[in-house]
């Protein structure tokens, strides 16, 4: 299986992005994962929430294909522990699915079409983080995952 996480609207905060590239290239050991950042859109001050939130749905649908098996990460989404998210991934993998979809999605969350396209939804946590920093706790959830699957020392219960 192929993870590959798809955001919307691109970082320069160098902290973000040096912790993000920490993460994915602990999981190169793993699994291939891919980031596909989707970047922000232009002059959304005269956009609508609802419109703003069609065009970012948009957006995500181009970049993901029918085979694909996508979880957004929604407030209202499923809460899990970190082994659940682990037993999670590993159900996934066994399932034969060839790409799973992580997305995060905008400021205002998902439109319509991106909920109905999806076949999940998890939650990260009941707080709101900003759309950079949930990246790099994304990314350390599945690399965490990763060495409880393996019996690794980095997760103590």
């Amino acid at each position: 299986m192929q993870l590959k996480i798809i955001a919307i609207g691109k970082t320069d905060h160098s902290a973000i992005l040096e912790l993000q590239e920490l993460y994915s290239k602990r999981l190169q050991h793993y699994i291939r994962m891919d980031w596909e950042i989707i970047p922000d859109l232009k002059n959304t001050k005269s956009l609508q929430e609802s419109q703003q939130k069609a065009k970012e749905g948009e957006a995500i649908l181009k970049k993901i294909s029918t085979t694909d098996w996508v979880i957004l990460l929604d407030e209202k989404g499923k809460s899990m522990t970190s082994v659940e998210f682990s037993t999670f991934l590993q159900g996934k993998m066994n399932s034969g699915i060839k790409q799973l979809v992580l997305v995060i999605g905008g400021p205002y969350g998902f439109s319509d079409a991106v909920y109905q396209r999806a076949n999940g939804k998890i939650s990260l946590s009941k707080m709101t983080f900003s759309h950079q920093m949930i990246r790099i706790f994304l990314a350390e959830q599945i690399y965490r995952a990763f060495t409880i699957l393996r019996g690794e020392p980095y997760h103590h219960e």
